[in-house]
């Protein structure tokens, strides 16, 4: 499965040691549908003569029955191993595969291109030092060719090859492979891609993948495998910031203590002096012991255990670093989300985020914005759909120790589990502390925004934007009937059910209202009007900030009522009437109002001493005498729902 040498026959010895020394390169091949990576990996396999002899028999026979090559040997079964895969010609899973040539040791992940299967890709990614973004020349670049160079530019992949596939199917054409070239370049302007390459390919029939091909005479690049194998990597891993997250206490008998882990960053000493967080006690390096013995240096990304010169308390989700070069903590952090789950993720909603060997609850704060691969537009949303990727503010119960992502990958980064099923629904890369301001992508807030204003020019927001925000569209809900016919308790349990739902809702009751807003009003058909005016220009407020407003009044009145509709907006007011039996609200009057109006004692008091008159086209009656207020609840809710005010 290595590559062709001949030490293999002389000094297997040598050979061994050559092979254990070699530098190790992951990459993943990624891109839109049928764009060939699968076929890409299997054609590198076999040109670099990788392959067993019996698993290329059975690629063979596999390629007559199974292929999509026409019958002759098609290179993507090499990859595509599962029944599925196999079936409908198409990558579902990631798969890896190892090989090496003389120079390079190498993994590659072999992700899917469907829409559906993005959260694979960005698992194949995490770990990626390069990514290989292949493009049918036939199609140029489609929406899943920008998703997926969004997200290699999101985990922070530097090293990026725009492998222009399929060149056979348009005659090897120069002038195509320039237009989709200045096509790529013009999305990724805005992308964070510092190493950027295109190179001009025919993965089934091997043109410039192992050896140059003749058939692109203008091409004077670098193949593929020549560019893997030299690509410069040593400068991406984080050798200053040193990082190691506890993952175990090794306490084999009285006199060793020792903190296990795997470097994340940089680099320690014996000597030098460490900080353990959250603690910040302080010590010195007594020794770095590892599998093999002691060692007198350790980076990223060895596994050790470190001892340390005095007895400091210590446990799994702690993080031992260089005094003098801490990382931040908190327990609030602004990050970008990729949401991988087919429930949708809800703010405020309580999930376990995963940082290095720690594991915190917490939920999503604030979601400020997603945004459209196609077009890199920010836009507002309530939530995130599966595979959509947006910035959030995170609070966690517990801080936690992080860099930026940008600085280093693995203290910057985050899986977000449901707490229930306990699967991996998102991940989440932090911005928090990122002090390079030479690279700037399109997901930072100090980034120029063509069109949009300039630093410390304010902007009003917009309705759009809220019921973005919010999921939602603002609307008054005026529950109107008699006294004691359960207004307040049908306009409690909707602000309790929506609110549970994450909407954003507000009840006015019109005895609270009395007290405060209309404390100088009295009960006459004057001061009722009065008050319901004020009242509903409160409702106006709400709405106007993007709140669904349920409003508790008897409004006895329809007149006063269509007034109201005024003040708030008649395409925004809905009139729902409680509808109940006087002796029902006779029952239910734990005040004794009726018994004062009967007496004489209260003017003007509808359904007794002043009428009551029934809206002329409610949106919706309740039957409040029979039905309990739940029920009458979800009434009024199925109402916003069929009025497209709530999805």
């Amino acid at each position: 499965m290595s590559h062709q040498s001949e030490l293999i026959a002389t000094d297997i010895d040598a050979y061994l040691k050559q092979h254990e020394h070699k530098q190790l390169l992951r990459f993943i091949t990624c891109g839109s549908v049928d764009d060939g990576k699968s076929t890409l990996i299997g054609r590198l396999l076999f040109d670099s003569k990788m392959l067993y002899e019996d698993e290329l028999s059975k690629i063979e026979n596999d390629s007559v029955t199974q292929g999509s090559a026409g019958g002759k040997f098609d290179p993507a079964l090499a990859t595509d191993g599962l029944k599925e895969e196999r079936e409908q010609g198409i990558t579902i899973d990631v798969a890896y595969r190892y090989f090496s040539t003389a120079k390079r040791k190498f993994i590659i992940a072999d992700t899917p291109g469907h829409e559906q299967y993005t959260r694979n890709m960005a698992t194949g990614a995490s770990t990626a030092d390069l990514a290989v973004i292949l493009i049918d020349a036939r199609h140029g670049v489609l929406t899943q060719t920008r998703r997926h160079s969004f997200i290699v530019s999101l985990l922070g992949i530097r090293h990026v090859i725009v492998a222009v596939n399929k060149m056979d199917l348009v005659d090897f054409s120069e002038e195509r492979f320039e237009e989709i070239c200045q096509d790529y370049r013009s999305f990724a302007t805005r992308l964070d891609l510092p190493d950027l390459h295109f190179i001009p390919i025919s993965a089934l029939d091997g043109d410039n993948v192992v050896e140059p091909s003749q058939n692109t005479p203008w091409y004077n690049g670098s193949t593929l495998m020549n560019f893997l194998e030299t690509v410069y990597i040593g400068s991406d891993r984080n050798l200053r910031d040193f990082r190691l997250p506890v993952q175990y206490v090794n306490r084999p008998n009285l006199d060793f203590r020792g903190f296990c882990g795997t470097i994340a960053s940089g680099i320690i000493r014996p000597g030098e002096e460490v900080t353990v967080l959250p603690s910040r006690q302080q010590s010195k390096v007594k020794s770095i012991e590892t599998f093999e013995g002691p060692v007198e240096e350790a980076f990223a990304p060895l596994s050790v255990t470190l001892t340390l010169e005095d007895e400091i308390d210590a446990s799994r989700g702690d993080m031992i670093v260089r005094s003098g070069n801490v990382p931040r903590s908190s327990d609030t952090v602004n990050a970008m989300i990729v949401w991988m789950n087919q429930d949708a993720m809800l703010p405020g909603k309580t999930y376990l985020f995963k940082h290095t060997t720690q594991t915190v609850p917490g939920s999503i704060e604030t979601l400020n914005y997603k945004i459209d691969v196609n077009t890199l537009h920010r836009s507002p949303t309530p939530q995130l759909e599966l595979n959509e990727i947006g910035r959030a503010r995170v609070s966690l119960n517990n801080p936690i120790h992080f860099d930026a992502y940008r600085r280093n990958r693995n203290s910057g980064a985050f899986i977000i589990i449901d707490r229930i099923t306990n699967a991996t629904v998102g991940a989440g890369m932090i911005l928090d502390g990122d002090t390079d301001t030479k690279r700037r992508a399109i997901w930072d807030d100090e980034a120029d925004r063509s069109g949009e204003p300039s630093a410390g020019e304010a902007t009003s927001v917009g309705a759009e934007e809220r019921a973005a925000r919010f999921g939602q569209k603002p609307v008054t809900v005026l529950l109107t009937g008699l006294t004691g016919s359960g207004k307040t308790a049908i306009g409690t349990a909707c602000e309790r059910k929506l609110f549970d739902a994450g909407r954003a809702v507000a009840m006015i009751d019109g005895e609270r209202v009395r007290k405060g807003l209309s404390r100088d009003l009295g009960f006459s058909a004057e001061d009722r009007s009065e008050n319901l005016r004020r009242s509903a220009h409160l409702a106006h407020t709400l709405n106007d900030a993007g709140m669904i407003c349920i409003a508790a009044f008897v409004a006895p009145n329809e007149s006063v009522r269509q007034k109201a509709a005024s003040v708030v907006g008649q395409d925004r007011f809905l009139v729902v009437h409680v509808n109940a039996d006087v002796e029902v609200c006779r029952q239910r009057d734990t005040k004794g109002q009726y018994a004062e109006a009967d007496a004489g004692k209260l003017q003007n008091f509808p359904g007794v001493t002043a009428p009551y008159e029934t809206p002329d086209a409610p949106d919706l009656v309740l039957d409040a005498t029979n039905d309990s207020a739940e029920a009458c609840a979800d009434a009024v809710i199925d109402l916003l729902r069929q009025r497209g005010f709530i999805r």
